[in-house]
């Protein structure tokens, strides 16, 4: 199974926190986890990542492997979002989305369906 994981944004924690429980009680494709951190740094998405593969039955060593290739390849956009944390304040958190390859394409290709 393949895996992607980057990051999607920086969001007000109350904002992110109504987000999550809004979508466990709506129908949403499996496989797809949206994560949230205080800090831009490898150590602290790892940490918010580890359960993950736990609740999908994923290969938690290829979804370890996704995040730090994410990390070591995207130094650009990673102090992009770092600086967008910083300046949106202590009460905000970094938005990250974790997903099996195949359910992000359904996801995407369901939102281009609805939009045509």
């Amino acid at each position: 199974m393949n895996y992607t994981f980057d990051i999607v944004g920086v969001s007000p924690v109350w904002q992110f926190f109504n987000h999550q429980q809004q979508s466990q009680q709506q129908p949403k494709p499996q496989g797809i986890e949206y994560l949230g951190t205080h800090k831009c740094t490898l150590d602290a998405l790892i940490e918010t990542v580890e359960p993950v593969p736990i609740k999908w039955g994923w290969n938690t060593e290829q979804v370890l492997d996704t995040v730090v290739s994410f990390w070591m390849n995207n130094a650009e956009s990673i102090r992009y979002w770092k600086a967008r944390l910083t300046d949106a304040g202590n009460d905000n958190i970094l938005v990250a989305r974790l997903a099996d390859i195949t359910a992000i394409q359904a996801e995407f290709e369901t939102l281009l369906n609805k939009n045509w």
